[in-house]
């Protein structure tokens, strides 16, 4: 593998395009900007910048081009980014070899050979008959079948790992894909699969990584390990942090602004052979905090419909109260005979379309459906409700929401707010408390450094973004008025670069050819890449903050900092001096106390001048 190949894909892809799928960007001037998907933040400091085709939040400091942000964002390796992204660029990789790639990888490649070879069972041999009828049966047609890549495994020991071992594999790699058990007591493997329709589940990459296998129907009264069996928890599959059909469905909700969520494979895949293409499926269990996150890359706004029944209705639950913590917009789809989407959609698709239209707001599903059958006149009854709308209250992070909620309730029971907030200040410190020992909130960048670094960065980032301003700066700011070493060593570079182009005449001072100059002129690899970073970070922190001025407004804004930043040294060195002229008077140095003097008059007279 060879970095001119990825620097082919990262010329034949567009890095707005990559991020789009996983964040929703707004255009602001030349660039892009969101929320970051790093980070819990509520103003967007996520830059993305087409010309460049980099990327960076200058709230937790993050960025880089279009390999580290799905490396960030997927928990890949660089080589499995560059998979991943290659087929999309039309670059075919010219080395791939066992050595070179990860673990995760083999286990993909797995997986995605024995998908290709359930498929091939499915449609091709007369062990999958009945399976196909099934598949009629439920109302799937041949595309949507061929679509979603659905399978059969043979009734048999050793068959896919046979073909598997063929292609490459050891036993060892099919056992860690989740394809095979090893034998109690024994060192020999079989299949894990044996006579089952076999559903890929994928994650939001395209990747196979589980699968759901439902008992072929001549065997479910005699199959003893259940009607539905799934793939293991492995290397590749985690259940909490994937939605089966959302490599399918992401598009068509960022689309659309909205994201359906059911319960089961097969409501998704007869919606979306219905033409219901946003709708992913939580696969039987309660939606997760890890899967609310994969939906808040598209949209923030949640259609729950779950089954009717009562697993069905816990799950929505406990989804729901994930979705409120996140400050989701979540509304509840109650389909009418109490059918769960598969079923309605077959029945007829305009009664699942009617349902989704009237989709009820998550608090009047809630009092609803609490207060059915309850009667206020009764103590105990009061209680009751009060205790089960809190429960789903604590959870919910939005103040303006939870106001809405609380004033709605003392309503409803006929009691003070006051009363309910006290009430509810103990679960929500419980609930606090988990989601920090769960997942502790990252704080913004911008909340941990320093003001005398915020202004550091905005004026070299004023200087790339107006290159004609930097005689000026040169003559008013002295390296050690900026904050941290990394920016005045920035500086200092600059102005060398600055000197040696206008000294030979080459006034044209881009950020690129500034770039170029660093490239060839600082020695330190470690120096070199973290210069480099930073550019990059002050052309897009100059675009993002001054993208609407003109030069003579950039003049005037430097002025305004370069005063701050100055003040601020002043200041600094004030302190340091009068602690100084503390430990010469208590030393009685009369010499020290004299130097002392004069530097402090000397300052006080410059603090003056720059009117503070």
């Amino acid at each position: 593998m060879t970095m001119s190949q990825a620097e082919e894909i990262k010329s034949k892809l567009d890095i707005v395009e990559v991020i789009r799928e996983y964040v929703q960007l707004k255009p602001v001037g030349v660039n892009f900007t969101a929320r970051c998907p790093f980070h819990r933040e509520k103003t967007p400091s996520f830059v993305v910048s087409p010309e460049r085709q980099i990327w960076r939040c200058f709230g937790c400091g993050k960025g880089g081009d279009v390999f580290s942000f799905v490396m960030e964002m997927e928990g890949f390796t660089f080589i499995e980014a560059l998979r991943q992204l290659a087929p999309r660029a039309g670059v075919q990789l010219r080395s791939y070899n066992a050595q070179e790639a990860s673990v995760r990888n083999r286990l993909l490649d797995a997986t995605a050979l024995a998908v290709k070879y359930y498929h091939k069972v499915l449609l091709e041999t007369s062990e999958a008959a009945s399976a196909r009828a099934y598949l009629k049966q439920r109302g799937l047609n041949d595309n949507t079948i061929e679509e979603w890549e659905i399978g059969f495994s043979r009734d048999s020991w050793d068959d896919l790992l046979n073909f598997l071992k063929s292609k490459g594999f050891n036993e060892r790699e099919i056992f860690l894909a989740g394809l095979s058990v090893k034998k109690e007591g024994g060192m020999n493997f079989f299949n894990r699969f044996r006579g089952r329709i076999m559903f890929p589940i994928n994650d939001s990459a395209g990747n196979t990584v589980a699968f759901t296998a439902r008992v072929s129907p001549e065997r479910e009264a005699t199959e003893k390990m259940g009607k539905y069996i799934n793939s293991p928890q492995t290397q590749i599959y985690d259940k909490s942090k994937i939605l089966f059909g959302l490599d399918r469905a992401k598009n068509a909700i960022r689309e659309q602004g909205v994201a359906i969520i059911a319960e089961g494979q097969m409501d998704v895949i007869s919606a979306h052979q219905a033409g219901f293409k946003n709708i992913v499926a939580s696969s039987g269990t309660a939606l997760s905090d890890d899967q609310v996150k994969l939906i808040k890359r598209y949209t923030s706004n949640i259609l729950f419909s779950f089954d009717m029944d009562a697993a069905g209705q816990t799950a929505a639950e406990r989804g729901i109260e994930q979705a409120l913590g996140q400050e989701m917009n979540i509304k509840v789809v109650q389909i009418p005979g109490g059918k769960d989407p598969d079923e309605c959609i077959r029945h007829n698709p305009d009664d699942f379309l009617r349902a989704v239209a009237s989709a009820q707001d998550i608090i009047d599903y809630y009092f609803v459906k609490v207060f059915r059958g309850l009667d206020m006149n009764k103590i105990a009854d009061k209680k009751q409700a009060a205790a089960r709308i809190l429960a789903v209250i604590s959870h919910i992070s939005n103040s303006i929401e939870k106001d809405a909620w609380l004033k709605l309730l003392a309503e409803k029971v006929g009691v003070g707010e006051q009363s309910l907030r006290e009430a509810l200040v103990g679960r929500r410190q419980k609930n606090i408390r988990r989601r920090e020992d769960a997942s502790p909130e990252q704080p913004g960048r911008e909340h941990l450094i320093s003001h005398e670094q915020l202004l550091s960065e905005s004026l070299l980032s004023l200087s790339l973004k107006f290159p004609e301003s930097i005689s000026y700066l040169v003559g008013q700011i002295t390296p050690d008025m900026l904050a941290e070493d990394l920016n005045r060593l920035f500086y200092k570079k600059l102005v060398i670069y600055y000197n040696n182009t206008t000294g030979t005449g080459d006034r044209r001072l881009t950020a690129d050819s500034l770039k170029f100059w660093l490239n060839n002129n600082i020695e330190h690899e470690s120096d070199l890449s973290k210069l480099l970073d930073l550019t990059d970070a002050l052309i897009l922190l100059g675009e993002r903050d001054f993208y609407e001025i003109d030069a003579a407004a950039a003049k005037k804004e430097a002025a305004k900092i370069i005063n701050q930043l100055k003040r601020k040294y002043l200041i600094k060195k004030m302190q340091a001096t009068e602690q100084r002229l503390s430990d010469a008077e208590r030393s009685h140095d009369g010499i020290k106390i004299k130097e002392c003097m004069d530097e402090l008059k000397f300052m006080t007279e410059e603090a003056r001048r720059l009117n503070f």
